[in-house]
């Protein structure tokens, strides 16, 4: 049967069922039917299995576009043949996201351009594909965000998003001197973010550097200690990561 003979009937109740796109599947099931002849409720399980895989795929997408995770770090894009070296038991440990289940922190932390964003990033992506809600935020532009926000009182809206996700990914955190604004924000965010869910953070600092960035030294060793004390530590050191993304290269880090 032809695609152009699919009754009208069937192609509207498709559609009241929100199933059309069942027929774009149909052609290639209709061969390996005729090829391996099945029973009605075996091809009718494929067939379903197929609009299921593609609902599924499409919600991790969107998951993916929500959470503005890089769609090309993947952990399966790692370069195997990257110079750097990280304790990958621990990294593996991670990736089963048994981190997330506890709402412990995680800290990834080494020299600039070794691929802690790529490793986070990863870790967001393996979260989307369990189900999982992800938002990732470069950490001086959400304190930025955040003290906007308060002008016109929209920082507690502004400060729910960075609490509703499931993992929060900061990037570059403690790059730069904050304000007494801002490390009353980052206080705030890594107290709840503890009842909240877990927060994974990026940074070329370790926490004894780390205390030096805020303006409030009481403030200070409180957020830092209430993070360290639970925290895995991945710890990254090595050659640059970033030339391995540049274009004409393969995943293996060959010209």
């Amino acid at each position: 049967m032809t695609p152009d003979l699919i009754s009208p009937d069937l192609k509207t109740v498709l559609r009241r069922l929100n199933l059309s796109r069942m027929l774009d599947t149909r052609p290639e099931r209709l061969s390996l039917a005729r090829q391996q002849p099945l029973a009605d409720q075996d091809f009718l399980l494929i067939a379903l299995g197929d609009e299921a895989a593609r609902r599924d795929a499409l919600t991790v997408t969107t998951r993916v576009l929500r959470a503005h995770l890089d769609p090309s770090m993947d952990l399966d894009a790692w370069a195997p043949t990257a110079n750097v070296t990280f304790d990958r038991t621990l990294l593996n440990d991670l990736a089963s996201l048994r981190f997330l289940e506890a709402h412990a922190p995680v800290a990834i932390v080494g020299p600039v351009g070794v691929g802690k964003t790529f490793l986070a990033h990863a870790l967001g992506h393996a979260a989307c594909r369990r189900g999982h809600s992800v938002l990732a935020l470069r950490a001086d532009r959400m304190l930025k965000t955040l003290k906007h926000a308060r002008l016109d009182t929209r920082d507690a809206v502004e400060l729910r998003k960075c609490l509703a996700v499931d993992l929060l990914i900061l990037d570059d955190v403690a790059l730069d001197s904050m304000d007494a604004a801002e490390s009353r924000d980052t206080d705030d965010l890594l107290t709840q973010r503890h009842r909240a869910g877990s927060i994974l953070v990026t940074s070329n600092r370790g926490p004894d550097e780390g205390l030096a960035t805020f303006a409030d030294p009481v403030r200070a060793p409180s957020a830092i200690d209430r993070f360290t004390s639970k925290a895995y530590d991945l710890l990254i050191d090595g050659e640059s990561y970033r030339s391995r993304q540049k274009p004409g290269r393969h995943p293996g880090g060959r010209p």
